[in-house]
């Protein structure tokens, strides 16, 4: 049985344009991936809101997990909100972070609206995808201090959910499954 370390963002200090923050809509996408996760057979440990990257990174790092998968949306640093687009980062010399980001992309092209604007991007910098023994990626799926894209994550959390356990199930080569009542 597959075993994942999910991940949603700590980051309560970055606002979204529409209000609401990083964290609180990151939660809400990973509340919404736990019943896919129970019924496709997918175990997980889930960091909590009180615990930082680095104590997420620590805790991942204790147990015996398959990936590490880290929630969280984007900014611009400038202000001007301009920027648009999903970002999924892996660590360049893993194999399987870069072959599950590349699932993760392909699969939220079928769902961001501007499907050019989704890509993968290797890096050393996120200790999310740098410092897990898991193979690890960090999808940021759209920009906060944009209103479109913010609108977007706020307004598609269920599919978005949904969208990131098909990549795991499609990584694992098992079946997903849609929950019933």
């Amino acid at each position: 049985m597959p075993s994942i370390y999910l991940s949603p963002s700590t980051q309560e200090f970055n606002p979204y344009v529409i209000g609401g923050n990083e964290e609180y809509y990151m939660n809400l996408i990973a509340d919404a991936m736990e019943p896919y996760l129970y019924v496709s057979g997918i175990t997980f440990t889930r960091n909590t809101p009180d615990m930082t990257a680095a104590s997420s990174i620590r805790a991942s790092n204790a147990g015996n997990y398959d990936l590490h998968v880290a929630l969280h949306s984007n900014a611009t640093g400038s202000g001007d909100g301009a920027r648009r687009g999903s970002e999924v980062y892996y660590y360049p010399t893993s194999q399987n972070g870069k072959r599950f980001a590349e699932i993760v992309a392909n699969n939220l092209k079928l769902i961001y609206p501007l499907p050019d604007l989704v890509r993968t991007i290797p890096t050393t910098s996120l200790g999310e995808v740098r410092r897990t023994k898991a193979p690890a990626v960090l999808i940021e799926f759209a920009y906060h201090d944009n209103y479109q894209d913010a609108t977007w994550i706020r307004d598609n959390i269920e599919a978005i959910a949904a969208n990131v356990v098909v990549s795991i199930t499609d990584y694992f080569g098992i079946p997903f499954v849609v929950p019933t009542n």
